[in-house]
């Protein structure tokens, strides 16, 4: 299977504005690619690329004064597989998980699982541990928050979507990863592209947050958001919250004109050349209606 990804993102600056950007595949990729994830700018801009500490690549920028787009669009092989199922994971014990998980077991800005305990327990003491209690935590928060664009703002953490039971799709991943710690899972935040394919989901396509679990010695996606396996999960940023993986950073004032993601199965019949030569041209997406309200300095 073929899908092609990319994004179109507009900003205006007031004045020349520095920006941080994670904005590529996460460097643990090893789909077959045609094309490029490079971010490309219009007006041209000095890119400066460099991995972060949780392996994300990032790009530093000077957007210049007015108007600057930031794209990419390229097409990744898939195997057509939903997401992985293991119903038989184990969870370890504290002392038997890797030390390099450990840090996923704490408080992190927006989820903090320390006021999340005694609520947690009370909720999930009752499941088998390992994937059946990780599954009913997906399916609790699935379940107790009503998902808009509405409801999102910059500042909300697990704690508040826990209490006002309203959020997006990084809400639903923060309260997940914050429950999940609550019971001693250790659980990061992950964001990328997410297909729709073999669904029924119409609408702009977006980026999409998600939260990967450790069990039985490695990682697992589990996306709370939609709560069942899906086709086309192509991972770009990972870290402990939204706050260690922002696609977009801004260190001054700037406006978000128009944002446009696309995520789409690619007919298979295509020759590569014909593929190169549809790359050419930026595909005629749906932008997403974008809150005039939302000031953050930052695209998460």
């Amino acid at each position: 299977m073929r899908i092609r990804i990319g994004f179109e993102i507009t900003v205006d600056c007031p004045k020349a504005t520095p920006m941080l950007l994670a904005l590529r595949l996460h460097r643990s990729n090893s789909r077959r690619m045609l094309g490029s994830d490079h971010i490309r700018t219009d007006p041209d801009t000095v890119i400066d690329e460099y991995a972060d500490a949780f392996g994300n690549r990032t790009a530093r920028i000077h957007a210049a004064l007015g108007t600057t787009t930031l794209w990419s669009d390229c097409v990744v092989a898939d195997d057509g597989a939903p997401d992985e199922y293991n119903w038989n994971a184990r969870q370890h014990e504290i002392m038997d998980l890797p030390a390099d998980t450990l840090t996923y077991l704490t408080p992190s800005r927006y989820c903090e699982n320390d006021e999340l305990v005694t609520d947690a327990w009370q909720l999930f003491g009752g499941t088998p541990p390992g994937w059946a209690r990780v599954q009913a935590i997906s399916n609790w928060v699935h379940n107790h928050v009503l998902f808009g664009y509405r409801f999102g703002r910059p500042t909300k953490t697990a704690v508040d979507v826990f209490r006002e039971g309203t959020g997006v799709c990084r809400d639903f991943a923060h309260l997940f990863i914050a429950l999940c710690r609550a019971m001693n899972i250790p659980a990061r935040y992950a964001s990328g592209y997410l297909s729709d394919i073999g669904t029924d989901d119409e609408g702009a396509g977006d980026f999409c947050a998600w939260s990967e679990v450790f069990l039985e010695g490695r990682w697992y996606a589990f996306d709370p958001r939609h709560n069942s396996p899906r086709i086309g999960r192509i991972l770009m940023v990972r870290g402990r919250d939204a706050a260690d993986v922002p696609m977009l950073t801004a260190f001054g004032d700037y406006g978000l004109a128009s944002m446009k993601v696309w995520t789409e199965e690619m007919d298979e019949s295509l020759r590569e050349d014909e593929v190169l030569a549809a790359l050419q041209n930026r595909p005629a997406t749906e932008a997403l209606v974008l809150d005039p309200s939302f000031a953050a300095n930052t695209i998460a």
